[in-house]
């Protein structure tokens, strides 16, 4: 905390025409406005929850042995004005997210208090990055209190968008429909983010890591060989993608084509003949059945070296969320969870880029309140330069 001293005058001139007139400098801008807490300790308050997953009482405690005072109301209170505040600074940062041709996407639960039923109910965060290989790397999160189709095809721009959303803009100020490649799972809720029919400018890609769960959960079960080794020939493609991880993306693709789609086709030819000697209903089965019938969105990394073999970088991202809910338990109200969604997307994202989360998002929270909202993507986590310190 900061104790400011704002200097007082009386005009000489104005006291000898009996006005009394007295002149205060004015004060300077701050997150917290008319608070006590600089940008320094909103940002500390801010780390401490969606970095480190410590509660609210646990910093009250934690500042109280330090001696000051800061109920967990008030912390709560002050970090849900910095979300507020930092919320432009998200609208940009969802836009870079979309900027990328190549974007992942995965969804997690967070409960919710829910006050009329006297306990809370599951809600849903949506995580959207840019491509695990893009140089500028960046994460977005999205809280929602479902897990509907509506709530992507809302982010990603395109139909219909719930209440609340960009659809109670005027049309022409809405952000176009993305468009590119989509990596996730074979959750349904994708299927109307991704209708060739709607949305021709789109394509999907799935994830490797889920394919090869199905087999790994029936190879620890014990009850299937054919388990092992479908994860030995895993085991080949994912070698081969190591070796590919400093290429860009054009001889990434090579050597895919070159390397690893040999692999992949021996994959299918197996899994083909394998099922056909495999009873319809059995958990074996079902995970042949997971791989074939997603083949084409399975291999859509051969064809283009941009996009992943797997979803595992965003699930990286989520992790955060899982941590934060054991420690927290759950988000207050819908808007806490979106604010929370602000800052966390933030933190992440300046973690992503290499940067001390707590020194970048002070200096963000100092210059906010009186940065240019036309440059407000010079405080992107990828573009922030730190202050310069005087010699």
């Amino acid at each position: 905390m900061h104790r400011h001293i704002r200097g007082k005058w009386v005009c000489r001139c104005c006291q000898r025409q009996g006005v009394d007139r007295l002149v205060q400098e004015p004060a300077e801008p701050q997150i917290i406005e008319r608070g006590i807490p600089a940008s320094g300790l909103v940002a500390y308050t801010l780390i401490s929850r969606f970095a480190d997953h410590v509660p609210y009482y646990r910093q009250e405690a934690i500042n109280a042995r330090s001696g000051v005072h800061t109920p967990r109301s008030t912390l709560a209170a002050w970090a849900g004005q910095a979300g507020a505040a930092l919320h432009p600074l998200y609208e940009a940062l969802k836009r870079f997210v979309l900027g990328s041709a190549v974007v992942q996407a995965d969804e997690t639960t967070v409960d919710m208090l829910d006050p009329g039923a006297g306990k809370t109910r599951k809600a849903y965060v949506w995580a959207y990055a840019r491509g695990e290989f893009d140089p500028r790397p960046g994460v977005v999160y999205d809280f929602c209190p479902g897990r509907g189709s509506k709530y992507p095809l809302a982010f990603l721009g395109g139909l219909p968008s719930p209440p609340g959303s960009q659809a109670d803009r005027p049309a022409e100020s809405r952000d176009p429909p993305w468009s590119g490649t989509l990596v996730c799972d074979r959750y349904g809720g994708y299927d109307s983010v991704l209708d060739p029919k709607v949305f021709p400018q789109r394509v999907s890609a799935a994830c490797a890591a889920h394919a090869r769960r199905k087999f790994d959960e029936l190879a620890k079960s014990g009850k299937s060989t054919l388990a092992t080794q479908a994860i030995v020939r895993f085991a080949a493609i994912y070698h081969a993608e190591k070796s590919f991880a400093g290429m860009d993306g054009p001889t990434r693709t090579q050597a895919r084509q070159r390397i690893a789609a040999p692999l992949w086709q021996e994959l299918h030819t197996w899994l083909k003949l394998e099922r056909g000697r495999v009873a319809d209903g059995g958990a074996t089965a079902n995970a042949i059945d997971y791989s074939l019938n997603h083949w084409p969105a399975l291999t859509r990394h051969l064809l283009d070296g941009a996009v992943p073999v797997d979803n595992n970088h965003l699930e990286r991202q989520i992790k955060p969320w899982a941590m934060g809910r054991k420690a927290w338990l759950f988000c207050g109200s819908e808007l806490a969870g979106q604010r929370a969604a602000v800052v966390m997307s933030l933190v992440q994202s300046a973690k992503l880029n290499g940067l001390e989360p707590w020194a970048y998002l002070r200096d963000v929270l100092d210059r906010l309140p009186t940065h240019l909202n036309s440059r407000i993507d010079d405080l992107l986590p990828h573009r922030w330069q730190p202050p310069q310190i005087p010699d």
